[in-house]
């Protein structure tokens, strides 16, 4: 299930433009909408600016967002300035080997084992090579090979996500990945032609987010003048990636600021945090935003947020 809360977000952006609309009379510029496809798989976006999107359609001078929070109650608004999600990278390896019977393993270059041996080497990209100060991760969420018990196979699959936050931290981990698998492949012996093939996938790659700081510290004292929710607070930034960074990364360095409205029902919270409990995290199949409160808040504050950038009716 992909339980991310699009519905609660598209909700809200019918809500602002509404709203906006009907005060037409408090605001002066124009107002861009992006409805925007495929931001699961980092696409949208990038698609949308190669098309022509500041060309076509007036060029914005801010980018504002939205998203909800599965770990934040219904009524509550977070924020991060600076580096608010990451760099999110999907990378491909192929382990080759040399397959033959399970009984006579000494005839053979195990891939399985040796796509054991790099999993383990790559936990000392972020332990060992980047500073405990830089936040990175490297994950290997899928592993695939063989097909029978006394079998070895001559190639395993595995799949990587890598995240950090500066374009510096994302290069060490990628070149790091390619290094590792491909010296490990000469350790266990295999010809050059049969190292590990290292992918590291372009078409999904997704760029940290950065929010503007003076963009942040503006449209958050707008929103608490306003009472836009009951709480408005600074939140630490995430590793989940977010293609909205993209809109603030061509030549134009347009600012942009994408903040977080709480969806949880203020009631659960309350009581799973006194229990000491977890919330479930979105994607979950148990995630279940409070739909009115949370669409509400959002529309809320995404319309300070605009009219405080839109300039004054003389």
């Amino acid at each position: 299930m992909h339980a991310c809360g699009h519905d609660i977000h598209m909700s809200a952006f019918v809500g602002t433009a509404r709203r906006l609309v009907e005060m037409r009379g408090q605001w002066r510029g124009t107002l861009v909408m992006i409805g925007q496809p495929a931001e699961e798989r980092g696409g949208g976006a990038k698609e949308m600016l190669a098309d022509g999107l500041y060309e076509r359609f007036p060029k914005p001078d801010y980018n504002l967002a939205l998203h909800d929070a599965a770990s934040a109650p219904a009524g509550t608004v977070g924020y991060t300035p600076g580096y608010a999600l990451a760099n999110v990278d999907s990378v491909d390896i192929i382990v080759h080997g040399i397959g033959g019977h399970g009984a006579y393993p000494h005839t053979t270059k195990d891939p399985v084992v040796l796509a054991a041996q790099i999993i383990v080497d790559l936990q000392t990209l972020v332990s060992r090579e980047v500073s405990p100060l830089d936040p990175a991760v490297v994950t290997v969420g899928s592993i695939h090979g063989g097909t029978k018990h006394n079998i070895i196979s001559d190639q395993v699959l595995l799949q990587l996500t890598v995240r950090s936050y500066t374009d510096e931290v994302r290069k060490t981990l990628l070149d790091g990945i390619k290094r590792i698998a491909e010296n490990q492949g000469r350790v266990a012996g295999l010809p050059e032609d049969l190292l590990p093939e290292v992918t590291v996938r372009t078409d999904e790659f997704t760029p940290a987010t950065y929010n503007d700081p003076e963009l942040v510290g503006r449209v958050t004292s707008a929103m608490r003048e306003a009472g836009v929710a009951t709480t408005i607070v600074e939140v630490p930034p995430v590793m989940g990636g977010e293609d909205f960074s993209e809109y603030g990364r061509t030549e134009d360095k347009i600012p942009g600021f994408i903040f977080w409205i709480g969806a949880v029902d203020p009631v659960l919270y309350q009581e799973t945090m006194a229990a000491g409990g977890t919330l479930p995290s979105l994607h979950s199949p148990f995630f279940a935003p409070a739909p009115e409160l949370t669409i509400k808040t959002g529309v809320k504050a995404m319309t300070i947020a605009a009219l405080e950038l839109f300039a004054k009716p003389e």
